[in-house]
């Protein structure tokens, strides 16, 4: 009887290691930078962020700061050496919650990137109507060729 729940356990905590490995292969392939709920564009669109340089500029606004770095308080995300960093707007709502908070993963095919992130939960009710222009950065590994974006809602 003993044996036979030693078994379980082992095979139990042998599904759980491979479940978390998965998850950790997939943070490795993709990384959520910044997400904001306001400062994008009217159309949904995105753009490969080339430098430091111009991703600074585009997290400054964000941010609402006229002096990039002077403010010491502000932890800036790093811009990653070895992957492409994409800025993704997604245009303009006119109620509800729209920033991406999470990206579960990301595919190519047909020179489209496919970016899955989680589907908003619609919170019922009457919603005061504001106009946001949400946007986000994240990378993808730097071999990904491709000419459009498109998002995935999953649950």
């Amino acid at each position: 009887m003993k044996s036979l729940l030693i078994a379980c356990a082992v095979i139990l905590m042998s599904c759980a290691s491979a479940s978390s490995q998965k998850s950790s292969a997939m943070q490795g392939n993709t990384e959520l930078l910044v997400s904001e709920s306001q400062g994008g564009t009217d159309k949904p669109g995105f753009k490969i962020i080339e430098n430091e340089k111009e991703f600074r500029n585009i997290i400054q606004g964000s941010f609402g700061i006229v002096d990039l770095g002077k403010e010491s308080y502000i932890k800036y995300p790093q811009f990653p050496k070895n992957k492409k960093v994409v800025l993704y707007n997604l245009g303009t709502f006119r109620s509800g919650s729209h920033k991406i908070e999470e990206i579960k993963g990301v595919s190519v095919k047909n020179q489209i990137l496919y970016v899955e992130v989680p589907a908003g939960e619609p919170s019922g009710g009457m919603e005061i109507q504001v106009i946001s222009s949400p946007w986000f950065i994240f990378t993808v590994p730097t071999d990904y060729k491709f000419t459009s974006v498109e998002l995935k809602y999953s649950k």
